[in-house]
């Protein structure tokens, strides 16, 4: 395998997922911990209160992604640990935390690689509305401004959202994620005030930190039809607006498209995009970040079996795909990860090839990419999580494959350093390379970070 000169090998994590102190230094509550803590949103009741306390181990959480010689390190930022109300005075204490944060990855050779929101909505801005009203788009313009003018420069990448479509249609349609809202007109307007925050911090940074370069983090869905007939192919067509181009539609190309405001014409007339909105949203970023996990099997529903929905994004009533009551999602074979997804590496080369077909030009980096699986630690005390080695191999020769066709792929970054909370499934999914005892919260490699640390060492020799 060849990679580009300056190629960056990283991993991932989120604030909620791993930080804990969920009520120290001034940090306010969030929507993921008003949401954990309602009775039968997350597996056993679990919540990140303690997560794997990271906001205490984070040093220690450092000298790993040193000693897996990793260039660079993607963490998020708690909104609520910076500004409790969402709004208003920052909370010096809460800020002191990731400056901290950043130097120390300085301090050891790595590139910071800053997320300004991962999910965790401070809980007064979703009790006054959410990403379904525009305040919420001026207010984390405000916060960005905040965290940029202490961090800056000091950061290499700022990022500005991690998979808005996960916050918008799991959120406000689905409900299977916080804040568990079932409203699929509300779920489309947090979709464009999602994309307007996403302008308007990245405005924001631009204009601050004009040394840092600027992403988005899009978690991609490769929908594959299940036959050739007109139906099935417009079934991809249908889901492929909703999944993607809702997002890479105005950002990229400065608009939302045609066929998604007629295929959801049913459930709103999108009168909440103001004009100038679509130019504030194409804000000019320097790398896409591509969250990929697996692929998606669809089809048009005749309506004459019970409707399947083996789309992979939880249990709900609810579907989280608005306005497509017609198509359905079919269960793939095997092999498949511990959540229920296909591994499907040609997936992501194909995904891959088609943003460098029609975004030319535009940088791109495997912003998350990674598998959950049963681990099992030996009684020598390792860890020998084979099937995960496999998947981060084959996926990562799936990039080198579009690479050498021709896309333009800067990094890589494996989801995730550390086993964590995972959402609604609470510590039900792990999908670390470094395991965690979440009784002790020791950490402890397992093979897959063997793998990763000497794949990288290889790529340097």
């Amino acid at each position: 395998m060849s990679f580009p000169t300056g190629f960056l090998w990283g991993a991932g994590t989120a604030a909620y997922q791993i930080e804990g102190g969920v009520s120290e230094d001034g940090r306010g509550p969030s929507i993921w911990d008003t949401y954990s803590h309602t009775p039968g949103r997350t597996v056993s009741g679990e919540t990140g209160d303690v997560a794997v306390d990271h906001y205490h181990r984070w040093r220690e959480d450092l000298d790993h992604v040193e000693a897996l010689g990793l260039d660079a390190y993607r963490f998020s930022i708690a909104w609520p640990r910076v500004q409790p109300s969402g709004s208003g005075p920052v909370n010096r204490r809460g800020l002191d935390f990731y400056s901290r944060l950043v130097d120390g990855l300085l301090e050891r050779g790595v590139k910071p690689v800053a997320t300004l929101y991962h999910w965790d909505l401070p809980q007064p801005l979703e009790s006054a509305g959410g990403w379904p009203v525009r305040d919420t788009a001026l207010r984390f313009a405000d916060y960005a401004a905040a965290v940029v003018e202490t961090l800056g420069d000091r950061v290499h990448l700022w990022t500005t959202l991690n998979e808005p479509w996960c916050s918008a249609f799991l959120g406000y349609a689905s409900g299977v994620h916080a804040p568990g809202r079932t409203e699929p007109a509300a779920a489309l307007a947090a979709v464009h005030h999602l994309n307007l925050a996403h302008g308007l911090a990245g405005r924001v940074i631009r204009d601050r930190a004009p040394a840092a370069s600027l992403s988005v983090a899009l978690n991609f869905h490769v929908l594959r039809a299940a036959s050739d007939s007109e139906a099935d192919r417009d079934a991809v067509r249908r889901i492929d607006a909703l999944a993607n181009r809702a997002f890479v539609g105005p950002m990229l190309e400065g608009a939302y498209p045609a066929d998604l405001l007629r295929d959801t014409a049913g459930v709103t007339d999108w009168s909440f995009v103001n004009d100038g909105d679509e130019k504030t949203i194409a804000v000019p970023i320097d790398v896409l970040g591509v969250n990929y996990y697996a692929s998606t099997l669809v089809r048009a529903w005749d309506g004459n079996e019970p409707r399947v929905e083996a789309d992979g994004h939880g249990s709900s009533a609810h579907s989280p795909w608005v306005g497509s009551e017609s198509v359905e999602f079919l269960p793939q074979p095997g092999p498949t990860t511990t959540m229920g997804w296909n591994i499907d590496p040609d997936g992501l080369t194909d995904l891959l090839l088609r943003l460098s077909r029609e975004y030319p030009g535009q940088p791109l980096a495997v912003t998350e990419n990674g598998a959950a699986f049963p681990d099992e630690v030996a009684p020598d005390g390792t860890i020998g999580d084979v099937d995960r080695v496999a998947y981060l191999r084959s996926h990562v020769d799936a990039m080198a494959t579009a690479i050498a066709r021709g896309a333009d792929v800067r990094g890589y970054f494996v989801w995730s350093l550390l086993d964590n909370f995972e959402w609604s499934w609470g510590y039900d999914r792990r999908f670390g390379i470094v395991h965690v005892d979440y009784t002790t919260l020791r950490r402890r490699w397992k093979e897959s970070a063997h793998w990763y640390r000497d794949h990288i060492r290889a790529q340097r020799a």
